[in-house]
């Protein structure tokens, strides 16, 4: 799905897989990998490849073809890694652009992003298992199993957990703007 769309792109803007790769600042055979299904990206990967092709990350993972009725299974969904000590995510959504679903899993330490970051969304999480705390506005909520919070994704925000057991929340962002 990510790899067939990134081949689109590339093909679209007439590029080479070396000469995209080059762009991004990343391998060209990190980018085959990626275009056939075998390596999962960084979410700093994707933000370089979004930034070639003047987008955002969504973009990467749009579905002009979307099926209306969508089954997500563990092990078939796009995974969306990070570096040590950041979290990862599963996409539980296909690309329609109007909704974004994904799974994260936070290990103990663990945070989202280095810094807290707004984008103009709507976001609503709702922790699994563990304890998550959530800065937003430079304001902290700590949630635990069960609890949930919505907000304006304008505001800037991160996930962390603090705890010294692994997390896992489900994260619903509508529009998509990763």
């Amino acid at each position: 799905m990510l790899g067939d769309r990134l081949r689109e792109l590339r093909h679209t803007r007439g590029l080479t897989l070396r000469e995209l790769a080059g762009e991004a600042g990343v391998s060209a055979a990190l980018l085959s990998q990626i275009e056939n299904g075998n390596a999962d990206p960084s979410v700093a990967t994707l933000r370089k490849l979004a930034g070639v092709f003047d987008s955002d990350i969504a973009a990467l993972f749009s579905e002009p073809n979307a099926p209306m009725v969508h089954i997500s299974r563990p092990g078939t969904r796009s995974l969306l890694s990070a570096p040590q000590g950041r979290i990862t995510y599963e996409r539980l959504t296909p690309g329609r652009g109007d909704l974004e679903v994904l799974r994260a899993n936070l290990a103990p330490g663990d945070v989202s992003s280095a810094e807290p970051w707004a984008h103009p969304s709507s976001e609503c999480a709702l922790v699994l298992s563990g304890t998550i705390v959530v800065e937003i506005n430079e304001e902290n909520h700590e949630l635990l199993a069960g609890d949930s919070v919505t907000f304006d994704s304008r505001l800037p925000h991160r996930y962390l957990n603090t705890s010294r057991e692994p997390a896992a929340l489900v994260i619903a962002v509508t529009p998509p703007t990763p």
